[in-house]
């Protein structure tokens, strides 16, 4: 997939997210499988530090600490996102896999 055009793009989380799959195809086309593993790695404990912002700024919100609905919103939004992004990064990782099992050699 060519994603080129998304690097002119303003938004300092899509450049991010395209300079990262830009050194992730770098790393699988040199065969660093470490490195990779290292991002897969990195890449779920973002996961998790959103999924823990959420559930943190959701007490809060319980508690009436803040009334500020729009962090609550967001926090809970780049949670859903990051947990979709991974679990269909999962799910693509385990049907590669069942198709290796399945080679005949």
């Amino acid at each position: 997939m060519d994603i080129s055009s998304f690097y002119n793009l303003s938004s300092g989380a899509v450049k991010e997210a395209a300079e990262r799959y830009a050194q992730e195809q770098d790393a699988l086309s040199t065969g660093e499988f470490g490195s990779l593993f290292d991002k897969a790695i990195a890449n779920l404990n973002t996961t998790n530090a959103y999924l823990s912002n959420a559930e943190n700024e959701k007490i809060r919100w319980a508690l009436g600490e803040t009334e500020n609905t729009h962090q609550l919103t967001n926090a809970l939004q780049k949670a859903s996102t990051a947990l979709q992004y991974t679990v269909t990064v999962r799910d693509k990782l385990l049907e590669a896999y069942k198709e290796i099992l399945q080679m005949q050699i």
